[in-house]
């Protein structure tokens, strides 16, 4: 084969498409948590468009939706397992470092 016949040649990748993640009948509501739930980090954040694969007007109702059930209380403002399990640890970090002097 001629170098000049193989510029255009296709390339052979096949990409899968991926499903968005909200689809037609999915309601975009602060009392749907099921949803708004796939949304936020474990670190209770919410995550980034790029990361959610939304749209913007998409990213902007999830957002809205999560500050709602925020305030309304269904959802926490972040993760307080968490919080108390870095707080475990450091305390025992800490006394350590206090014992060696």
């Amino acid at each position: 084969m001629d170098k000049s016949k193989r510029i255009f040649l296709k390339s052979k990748r096949s990409f899968r498409r991926r499903l968005p993640p909200i689809q037609s009948g999915d309601r975009i509501d602060y009392r749907n948590m099921s949803l708004i739930s796939r949304f936020i980090s474990e670190q209770g954040k919410i995550l980034s468009r790029r990361v959610n694969r939304l749209t913007l007007k998409q990213q902007r109702l999830i957002t809205i939706a999560i500050k709602q059930a925020r305030i309304l209380s269904p959802l926490p403002f972040l993760n307080n397992e968490k919080q108390f399990e870095r707080n475990e640890s450091t305390a025992r970090t800490t006394g350590l470092r206090t014992g060696k002097k």
